[in-house]
């Protein structure tokens, strides 16, 4: 019988992780299959708790359920989830146990150097406020970035800076609202958007235009469908480079599989996956 892994979310319709788990289960001849689900918040506890009873190898979390999982307290979150705020990636162990994990952070951060991008001593700006900004503010402060949380609710981007100031890191944290989102980019290094502006199916919505980017810029979109957001399209036109979301989604996904099975993934297998189905 296959060994059933899955990822809870709503929405969840738009989630390219099974076609790029399933290649590498295949690829590397794993008798295991990978499902999406769909699943509210409050359904979040008998959801994790079923794919424990039913013998689930491992679950990814996505929007909007990556902070709702630490408020579970059978999940056991490593110390880096936990610092973070938010889990990402689910073990069920042998021992009963169900562990908690985070690789969106280290997701985000090989992203930035796949594509050559200076990490310490940057600036970086980070819409939104959710799980995902979360671990991917921690984890550039860990590296040594400043950065600064925008949201559209000012306190959501106060609150978490503050959260994560209280960690002892190299880099510093703020929080702001929108409004501010013109003059601090005018002295960005990086804008990195964790929000769903832009996701499929409302693919005209975007978090900057071309006027308020600029030519010395680094744009990273974590939206990864579509292939091209109206953000990087964007920043494109601004001369500014850019970063996909895949390269989160493959690099974070890797960290993942590795967690559940102990296998080095084939990661170049998984991001020519991601990216057939894109252009399909």
């Amino acid at each position: 019988m296959k060994q059933v892994f899955g990822v809870f979310g709503n929405p969840i319709g738009h989630s390219l992780s099974p076609a790029m788990h399933n290649a590498a289960f295949s690829a590397l001849g794993m008798d295991c299959i990978y499902h999406a689900f769909r699943v509210r918040p409050e359904k979040l506890e008998k959801a994790i708790l079923g794919a424990e009873a039913m013998g689930f190898g491992g679950l990814n979390l996505t929007v909007p359920l990556k902070e709702e999982a630490l408020k579970l307290d059978f999940i056991k979150p490593d110390p880096l989830a936990k610092r973070i705020g938010a889990v990402n990636t689910v073990i069920f162990e042998k021992t009963g146990e169900i562990q908690g994990y985070n690789t969106d952070g280290l997701g985000a951060r090989q992203a930035l150097l796949n594509a050559a991008v200076e990490i310490e001593g940057s600036r970086v700006v980070i819409a939104g406020a959710g799980g995902a900004a979360r671990a991917v503010a921690f984890q550039l402060a860990a590296d040594g970035a400043d950065i600064t949380v925008i949201n559209r609710t000012e306190e959501r981007a106060l609150e978490l800076a503050k959260e994560i100031s209280a960690e002892t890191l190299p880099g510093k944290i703020n929080g702001a609202g929108l409004s501010g989102l013109k003059e601090l980019l005018q002295d960005a290094d990086i804008l990195i958007n964790t929000t769903t502006l832009g996701m499929h199916p409302n693919t005209d919505t975007t978090i900057a235009t071309a006027e308020e980017l600029h030519s010395s810029l680094t744009v990273f979109d974590i939206v990864y469908n579509p292939l091209e957001t109206r953000l990087l399209r964007e920043a494109k036109a601004a001369g500014a480079k850019t970063v996909s979301g895949v390269l989160m989604l493959v690099y974070q996904g890797a960290e993942a599989f590795k967690l559940w099975t102990g296998v080095e993934p084939p990661i170049e297998l998984m991001k020519k996956t991601i990216l057939e189905a894109l252009q399909a």
